[in-house]
């Protein structure tokens, strides 16, 4: 597999309430509001639960709306991930194969029920090439939740890294089952641009992939039970 050339030497991951996105002039190649998450045959769903259970599903509006879109239209995952909310939880719910070119941003909105004593938590990863396995997803963007509060409302992130080639982006939902309820991923936006030649030639002297995952907080919502 063809590896990417990755030009930045440090891993910087932060979080900060109503920081704005980075300006970036380039090509959106990704976004996705998962309005039929059942019909993107480009995108995998991958359950490696401790037993298997439900995989990324439609959301349900009974719990909360979505971020944007008609009734229903984001990504959930819960529980249930493992079979009977039994077990460990390990969902996995990864991008297409995208071709990037220098600067990218990944930006994306998530939200969780509004309930006490769960400790939802997702990572966030990016991997060379076009791959699903999860040792292929080698790079940690971000953790969101797990000892950190996840934000139990519709809260915006967004992570920059420079690279060049092929890679996918995914979204892990884990723990055990018994610490988890129920979240939600929406409108899952990649933008690619080419940096200016000065700016290769600074970057060119390191090797890893800096990824600076930025939280801006959304509108506040009311509390839904867990199912």
């Amino acid at each position: 597999m063809k590896r990417l050339n990755i030009m930045i030497a440090t891993a910087v991951v932060s979080a900060a309430a109503s920081a704005p996105l980075a300006a970036q002039e380039g090509v959106e190649i990704l976004n996705e509001g998962f309005d039929d998450l059942a019909g993107l045959a480009s995108w995998d769903r991958i359950n490696r639960s401790t037993p298997p259970g439900l995989s990324w599903f439609q959301g349900n509006t009974d719990i909360f709306p979505p971020q944007a879109g008609g009734p229903g239209s984001y990504a959930a995952a819960n529980f249930l991930g493992a079979a009977n909310g039994m077990g460990v939880v390990d969902n996995w719910l990864i991008t297409p194969t995208l071709t990037l070119s220098g600067l990218t941003t990944l930006s994306f909105f998530t939200n969780r029920e509004l309930a006490d004593g769960f400790d939802d938590l997702i990572e966030v990863r990016f991997g060379a090439g076009s791959g699903t396995d999860a040792a292929s997803f080698d790079t940690l963007l971000a953790t969101i939740g797990g000892d950190d509060a996840f934000p139990a409302d519709w809260s915006q992130w967004s992570a920059n890294l420079t690279v060049e080639g092929e890679g996918r982006f995914a979204f892990r939902y884990l723990g055990d089952a018994a610490n988890l309820s129920y979240i939600g991923l929406d409108t899952v936006r990649v933008v690619t641009a080419v940096p200016e030649p000065g700016s290769l030639l600074m970057l060119a002297g390191g090797l890893g992939v800096l990824g600076l995952m930025r939280r801006k907080v959304g509108p506040a919502r009311g509390p839904a039970s867990r199912q």
